[in-house]
């Protein structure tokens, strides 16, 4: 598995890989360097197992699909940017299921190896630039964009430079050495990271807890075909929660949809709306039924 980690955040990974590959089914794959969000997701969704690091969304998939990890730990939208790019391709593309979701309050921090007064300007990912930019104009920091928020903490540790600093989390602060020199610096108070656990094989939430449900279709090229394929969902009471379109393979004739449902299929008002839907669409796939983690109003 080849990457572009710092020094610091490879030397972790090379460990936690090392661990992970004596017990692969307790692995959890996440796309990052240790530290990132998506490793604190790991820990707090499952802080018993083994945390497996790997540099792509891809990766992090492929890790499952291969029986290197037992679960994969994947980014899917973000309450302020919206859905991660190319994840609705690469969910129904990848075979596994989505088995559980959790959410991560994002809470970035600034760090370095100095004080702040020695600091002159910061790296991280370009979205959490953007989420702290009102702070970083306060102190006059300049931004520096880096490929992600727990390697450019890796990067500010090793390369001991009192004036650079970076933006990441806790999580990345602790492993690199660095000081917490402010915490809770994003702009927005409500920037949170939703997740969602990939298995290979399926696991039907049970019964009698809130649940949501996952699936792609494409409808039919007809007048009204979306509206006629969502129609059972009304009347048979079930709440869609997400809807988004995208096209595939460049064609403008037929989009496809992700979307996301409250119940599973093992609920009468829910299989009756699925099979009203298969019914005026070329096709659906359901990617997973899993435990609601949330209400959606919190």
């Amino acid at each position: 598995m080849t990457s572009s980690y710092p020094p610091l955040a490879q030397t972790l990974v090379d460990r936690m890989v090392s661990i992970a590959a004596a017990t692969p089914e307790q692995a959890v794959a996440f796309q990052g360097a240790p530290g990132a969000y998506s490793h604190q997701a790991v820990r707090e969704a499952f802080p018993d197992r083994l945390p497996l690091p790997c540099p792509s969304f891809e990766d992090a998939i492929e890790a499952v699909q291969a029986g290197r990890a037992g679960v994969a730990m994947i980014p899917i939208e973000n309450s302020q940017h919206g859905r991660v790019a190319d994840i609705h391709f690469l969910l129904p593309e990848s075979g596994l299921s989505i088995v559980g979701e959790h959410f991560v309050r994002v809470r970035h921090c600034l760090l370095g190896v100095g004080d702040k007064a020695a600091l002159r300007e910061v790296k991280s990912h370009p979205q959490a630039l953007g989420q702290v930019r009102r702070h970083l104009r306060a102190w006059g920091l300049a931004p520096v964009q880096f490929f992600d928020t727990a390697s450019a903490a890796a990067a500010a540790a090793g390369e001991g430079n009192p004036a650079m600093g970076a933006i990441a989390s806790r999580l990345a602060g602790e492993l690199y050495g660095l000081n917490i020199l402010a915490e809770g610096v994003e702009d927005a108070d409500h920037n949170t990271t939703r997740f969602v656990v990939l298995s290979r094989e399926a696991v039907p939430p049970p019964l009698g807890l809130p649940a949501m449900t996952s699936f792609n279709f494409e409808v039919r090229s007809v007048p009204a075909a979306l509206f006629k394929a969502l129609g059972g969902f009304a009347t048979n009471g079930v709440n869609i929660t997400k809807l988004e379109s995208y096209l595939r393979d460049g064609s403008f004739a037929q989009a496809e949809f992700y979307a996301e449902i409250e119940g599973s299929p093992a609920e009468p008002p829910v299989a009756r709306a699925m099979e009203e839907l298969a019914f005026f669409t070329n096709w659906v796939k359901v990617i997973g039924s899993y435990t609601r983690a949330r209400d959606r109003a919190d």
